[in-house]
Order: structure tokens, then sequence, then C-alpha cells
């Protein structure tokens, strides 16, 4: 499986599989192929967990959660023959999500300011505040986003569901990052002398 998990399609796969669960899990409940898809999904999902013990980086430990938590549910789901806990899996990635960084937010250096400081070590003072700031505002989206998400799986409409969690969700995930990267910059702009 270590071999498995470093051929780079096998990288680009698994990572394809998380970024398109809901679209998979969608097509697998309107189709009836869950039986055949659940196990590739599976298979998929160890194998991510696989390249991930190897990265290195403030995000390694909550890959590997996300990877574990997408197994167990392909898991339980064919053991329980109950495909709607597949539904929850965006559920579980915002609450993982919102976990690591919330709680970074008691440590000295909030998970976005480890994560800047990969590209700038010396990160200027108005520039911690500015990552202590974003941590707070991911938090918020992930609390939202989760919720909606849960609501989704709940209320149990495939379409609903399928359309937040493959579409919109990204979209507004997407606005967020371009959002922050240009207030970052103009940011940037105005610290250097």
């Amino acid at each position: 499986m270590r071999a498995l998990g470093s051929l780079p399609l096998v990288r680009l796969a698994t990572g394809a599989i998380v970024l398109a669960w809901p679209l998979l899990v969608a097509f697998g409940l309107a189709h009836n192929g869950l039986h055949w898809l659940l196990p590739v999904m599976a298979l998929m999902l160890l194998a991510r967990l696989f390249q991930v013990r190897k990265q290195a980086g403030p995000m390694r430990g909550v890959l590997q959660i996300v990877a574990l938590a997408g197994l167990a549910l392909c898991v339980a789901s064919s053991l329980l023959k109950s495909h709607q806990l597949l539904l929850f899996y965006p559920v579980v990635v915002n609450l993982v999500m919102l976990a690591v960084f919330g709680s970074s937010l008691w440590s000295a250096m909030p998970l976005v300011e480890r994560i800047a400081r990969i590209r700038e070590p010396e990160l200027h003072p108005a520039g911690v505040r500015y990552t202590r700031q974003v941590t707070r505002v991911w938090c918020l989206f992930f609390i939202v986003n989760g919720s909606i998400a849960l609501f989704t799986a709940v209320y149990g409409d495939m379409k609903l569901w399928t359309a937040w969690n493959g579409a919109i969700a990204y979209l507004l995930m997407g606005t967020l990052m371009a959002g922050e990267w240009l207030v970052r910059r103009r940011l940037m702009k105005r610290e250097q002398p």
C-alpha cells in the first residue's frame, strides 16, 4: 500500500476523491452504484492516509483525520447498509477544520500564521495580527458551512445536498481564499518601507 500511495496518478486520484465526494455519493445513490463505488472510495482514502503520513507541515494531521473520517464513513455505510451516513462527510470535515483552526487561536501561533511563516519566516507584527483575524474568519466559515452541510444531510434532499456540498461551498471557499489573498497583498504593500 505504501508504494501505491506514492504514485503520482494515485496521489491525484486520492485528492480528487476527497474533493469530489459529494458528486461521487450523489452519482452512486442516483444509480444504485455505491456497492462497487464504496470499496473504491475506501481504497483511495486508505491510499490518501498513507500519502499524508509522509507529508510535513501544519495541515498533515488535519488531512489524516479527514481521510480516516471518510474511510470510517465508507466502512460504516457498507456494514450498516445505510448510505445516508456518507452525507455527513462534509459535516465532519468542517468540524475537524473548525477544531484545528479554532484550537490554534489559543496557542502562541494560530494555524494561519504557521502557514504564512512557511513563506515568510520574519512575519511583520501587522501580519501576525492579520493571520489571527483570518483564522477567526475561517472558524466562522466552518461554523456556517458545517451547519448548512448538516442541514442538507438531515433534510435529505439529494439535489440540495449535492448543490451545496459539491458546488456552492467550494465556490464560497474559493471566494474567501481569493478575497483573503487580495487583502493580504494590500496589507503587505502598505507595510513595506
